[in-house]
């Protein structure tokens, strides 16, 4: 194969390359090297053949093709799985991806797989992170993330980052290309900028056209209902196909044509040339026809021949035959089903218990005196967003904390304790605290900064359903301040489970293992 018809073959069925004129050159003089990267989130779609496909293009133009399981870019874009549940996840992600190429004929030994924390934390990777943040700018750092990284008014940096990082791993791998779907566009236009002024050659980028997904928006690995994954069973892919927008005649805004478009027959044509798609259907209905490509379909689909009916049921058929081997390998492998649950354990099952009953908010303390009458007591007035406006609360934090270092602190609230008079100051509640075992050291459980006041703080697994007032008599506070302690990471938890915030978890300053009221 001459260096014509590799480049043929390298950009054939891309959206758009950019750096023709270097890929052009490379060719001239060796094989291309080239890294297609994935995040490891949500599970793997079946968008993912796209990619997968394409990869085998690559391949046989002689190219040198890294796969990279971006576990560092899963975190900063989902800080919500630990790092230990990403471990678990960038496994899964291998195991599924090279089950995958392989369904398709894909030699696996031909690729070199990477981890990104293999690399992304060295001191030399970690030196350019900072070179590039240092001229970056905000504007570029955002609009490169734009469209792969969530975007909210008030964005954490994390999101930032996340398109430096990429940047940053054309140079680390040692590739003269990246490969990605269009949606990357803009990181490949910040990589182009910036990777010259830190003296790094400018890389070639490709780019596959995205698959939309079911409900209208781009198949996404975090949405579930606008993917189907690689596991899916047969009835889930029937399910959702079934459910899928699917109008009469309509070809452009029809996700299951798009679909067939982009995976089907390229994914079928790849294994077997010259595939033929075929739609099933009673005699009385036309009897059955077959597709050689996908522009027949689309016109017999347009022009009304074709049942969105009888489209959904050849295409379920068409899927679960692609999806048929993949299942197959993990179903004969009793290790990788075990990976499967500890990567994504099934939701915890919501009940109602005890902590359910105990209302715990985030509030803000305007002001802190001295009681008139004890000397071991303090009299705190403290917002929790109410319309009412402060609670009056008698803390017995005297002996620990100075009133400047109360004062203007964010703190929980045990906020439907019932109403009770300390030395003649009605307390409306009880400012939480963690302490040493021996009670020398105390200090004030911190929500995050960013919180809001008012919030109530959850426990992940059971209901909120608070009582309106707390029956003393029932000792509910008790029982549950006996599971109350934080961890040797000084979070704040009960039996286990954080305090959890909209902005994170409730932590302690310093004190680890210790008992909270």
């Amino acid at each position: 194969m001459n260096a014509e018809q590799k480049f043929e073959l390298i950009t054939r069925g891309l959206q758009e390359t950019l750096g023709t004129d270097r890929l052009k050159q490379i060719l001239a003089e060796r094989d291309l090297s080239l890294y297609w990267g994935t995040a490891t989130t949500g599970k793997p779609h079946i968008g993912y053949f796209v990619p997968m496909t394409k990869i085998a293009d690559f391949l046989a133009a002689g190219c040198h093709v890294t796969i990279l399981f971006a576990d560092l870019h899963a975190y900063l874009d989902n800080q919500k799985a630990p790092w230990e549940l990403l471990k678990l996840r960038t496994e899964y992600y291998q195991a599924i991806i090279k089950a995958t190429l392989k369904s398709i004929g894909v030699p696996l030994e031909k690729l070199k797989f990477v981890t990104g924390t293999s690399f992304q934390l060295s001191k030399e990777y970690s030196l350019d992170v900072y070179r590039m943040l240092a001229m970056t700018t905000e504007h570029d750092a955002k609009r490169a993330g734009a469209e792969v990284v969530k975007q909210v008014d008030s964005p954490l940096l994390s999101g930032l980052v996340y398109p430096l990082l990429q940047c940053l791993d054309e140079e680390y791998l040692g590739v003269d290309a990246q490969f990605g779907g269009v949606d990357q566009r803009k990181i490949f236009i910040l990589a182009e900028k910036y990777l010259p002024q830190l003296g790094y050659k400018k890389r070639v980028h490709f780019m596959n056209p995205m698959v939309g997904g079911l409900s209208g928006s781009k198949m996404s690995s975090s949405e579930a209902n606008s993917k189907i994954d690689l596991l899916d069973s047969p009835e889930s892919v029937r399910d959702k196909l079934k459910k899928a927008f699917c109008e009469e005649g309509n070809i452009t805004e029809n996700p299951i044509i798009a679909f067939l478009r982009a995976v089907v027959f390229p994914v079928n044509n790849l294994k077997t040339p010259g595939y033929k798609f075929v739609v099933n259907r009673p005699e009385r209905f036309g009897g059955n026809v077959e597709f050689e490509n996908a522009e027949q379909l689309e016109q017999a689909f347009a022009n009304k021949e074709l049942h969105p009916g009888d489209l959904k049921a050849a295409a379920t058929d068409a899927v679960n035959g692609l999806l048929a081997p993949i299942r197959a390998i993990f179903e004969d492998d009793i290790g990788l089903q075990d990976l499967t649950l500890k990567a994504y354990p099934p939701p915890k099952e919501i009940v109602k218990g005890d902590i359910s009953r105990l209302e715990i908010r985030i509030g803000k303390v305007l002001e802190v005196s001295e009681h008139p009458e004890r000397d071991n007591l303090y009299v705190e007035k403290i917002d929790l967003g109410e319309a009412s406006g402060p609670r009056t609360i008698v803390s017995g934090l005297r002996a620990y904390i100075s009133k400047e270092d109360f004062t203007g602190k964010l703190v929980l609230v045990a906020a439907n304790m019932k109403p009770s008079k300390f030395a003649g100051v009605m307390s409306q509640g009880m400012v939480m605290a963690a302490s040493s075992a021996d009670k020398s050291t105390v200090e004030l459980l911190e929500p995050p900064e960013d919180v809001k006041i008012g919030e109530a703080v959850t426990f992940d697994g059971y209901t909120a359903e608070y009582d309106a007032v707390l029956n003393p008599k029932h000792k509910i506070f008790e029982k549950v301040a006996v599971d109350f302690s934080t961890s040797e990471e000084c979070v704040a938890q009960y039996k286990g489970i954080p305090f959890m915030t909209s902005q994170g978890p409730v932590t302690a300053k310093s004190l680890k293992n210790a008992q909270i009221s």
